[in-house]
């Protein structure tokens, strides 16, 4: 095991060198900027290349050139940076290109609150951009998984020939402590499947329904084409109405048929518990804290705690649903996570809900654990 003491913004730059990332792009914004900061101080050293835009869309855009170059890329934003990359979102995946985009929320809508925290990206990392497409979206819950979350966004990226969200929140992105690291050797690092053959019968989206594109890199003799339009197995357009349901299709189920592979969560004091509250990111931190305490008061509480938001627990949270009577959802918006519990779970549930860029403090939810029990 490694230790390293900075905070969570950096930490995803250290992952990301350890992923393999030679290529970030983007432009700076609170509070995500350090990811940058730091990216531009480790990439050169390892001979990857670091490039500062003029704009929250160049940046993405640049980045996603560079994968479809082979690179694996990176960029970094918060809130309004979202909603600029929005239309790029959706080129990377109609052209399934691999890219991890840390996304550190902060409180919104518009500049809302920059330098405080929010969980008000949750339902805008389940659809970045229009039209029909399957995210992966990771929400680590304390320094430890921001290192491991983002190789595995890394991996899942290169895997499923796709862009995946990590969603760290402020008060994650400048926790500033001591991170224990799995070793280097002990690290399972994926990168895209390559086709070898005859570059005449390269055809690289004629694959199977359940499975991504395989795109060499550009420049290595194997010519395609890529576009943001609807297209057959070489790339090239297409408005024929099989071969446009077909894509779409295979977009869904390439994730879809492998979410037991992707989906990961935590049980905190779960097994003797009365009251389950569903928590992620660093208000599960609070939760936590406030379990621990009103144990001490006989209050029996434990943590459902979903890692992979999207695509969605369905099967674990419905099996929670069942067992628990009391559920609390608790999140640092207004209630958009507990809108996906309440459509798979179909019933009434408590929430504990705050969107004024502060932490919710753990004797909050402790009295609201009270007042449950």
């Amino acid at each position: 095991m490694r230790e390293i003491i900075c905070n969570g913004n950096e930490l995803t730059a250290h992952a990301a060198i350890d992923a393999g990332c030679n290529f970030f792009g983007g432009y700076p914004i609170t509070p995500s900027s350090e990811v940058a900061h730091e990216m531009s101080v480790l990439l050169p050293k390892k001979g990857g290349k670091f490039i500062q835009m003029e704009d929250e869309i160049a940046g993405v855009l640049v980045s996603i050139g560079a994968s479809v170059s082979g690179a694996k890329a990176m960029t970094a934003t918060s809130g309004p940076g979202m909603s600029l990359k929005s239309e790029s979102f959706g080129l990377a995946f109609m052209y399934e290109s691999p890219l991890v985009c840390i996304d550190v929320q902060r409180g919104g809508p518009s500049t809302g609150l920059p330098t405080r925290v929010g969980q008000g990206d949750i339902l805008f990392a389940r659809n970045p951009t229009f039209g029909d497409v399957k995210t992966i979206a990771l929400a680590p819950g304390n320094l430890n998984e921001v290192y491991t979350e983002t190789i595995r966004a890394f991996n899942f990226a290169e895997r499923f020939m796709t862009p995946v969200i990590l969603l760290l929140d402020e008060t994650l992105g400048h926790l500033h402590a001591k991170a224990v690291l799995p070793d280097l050797a002990d690290l399972k690092i994926e990168s895209r499947k390559k086709f070898t053959g005859d570059p005449k019968s390269y055809k690289p989206y004629e694959v199977p329904a359940d499975e991504p594109a395989l795109l060499n890199p550009f420049f290595t003799g194997y010519p395609y084409h890529i576009t943001g339009l609807h297209h057959g197995s070489t790339g090239f357009p297409t408005e024929d109405g099989a071969l446009c349901q077909k894509l779409i299709d295979r977009l869904i189920n390439k994730i879809e048929s492998k979410k037991g592979e992707i989906e990961s969560n935590e049980r905190f004091m779960l097994d003797d518990a009365e009251i389950c509250v569903i928590a992620f990111g660093s208000a599960s931190l609070a939760v936590k804290e406030a379990i621990l305490s009103t144990r001490k008061e006989g209050v029996k509480a434990g943590l459902f705690r979903p890692i992979t938001l999207w695509p969605s627990p369905e099967k674990a949270i419905i099996e929670i649903a069942a067992k628990f009577k009391k559920l609390l959802v608790v999140e640092l918006n207004m209630g958009q996570y507990a809108l996906e519990v309440e459509r798979i779970a179909k019933r009434d549930f408590a929430r504990l809900n705050q969107a004024n860029g502060r932490p919710i403090e753990p004797k909050t939810i402790a009295a609201k654990l009270k007042e449950m029990a």
